[in-house]
């Protein structure tokens, strides 16, 4: 017997979530994107890895897009044909681990330097 296949959600629920949830996600041909801006290769590949690891861990695997200075996340589920919650649940993840600003927090921590040389991620404001 065939395992049910999960609930997908409709387009103006995807919207509405993205909007609350993941402001910097959009929803484009049944896929809930992210763009990552990078600030050289090793950052982008940096970025790829991060999201590999954070994939492998969930069992859910987006598509990555990657150049030299940016990085997309594509999430759909695709035995569900459709965006599902397992899509949300790594989508927050990411941008959990990869938004991260230890030097915004004020902890011992203190984040990427400002010189350019050691440019990471480039967040938005």
């Amino acid at each position: 017997m065939a395992e049910p296949r999960e609930l997908t959600f409709d387009d103006a629920t995807i919207t509405e979530r993205l909007a609350r949830e993941l402001p910097a996600w959009r929803l484009e041909d049944g896929w809930i994107k992210r763009t990552y801006k990078t600030a050289s290769w090793k950052s982008t590949l940096m970025v790829i890895n991060t999201v590999g690891h954070l994939a492998e861990a969930a069992w859910h695997h987006p598509d990555i897009t990657a150049s030299y200075a940016w990085v997309e996340i594509r999430l759909t589920n695709h035995a569900a044909k459709g965006v599902t919650e397992k899509d949300f649940a790594l989508a927050r993840k990411i941008e959990e681990v990869v938004g991260w600003q230890p030097g915004t927090e004020g902890g011992a921590l203190e984040g990427t330097p400002t010189d350019p040389r050691f440019a990471y991620i480039k967040y938005e404001k």
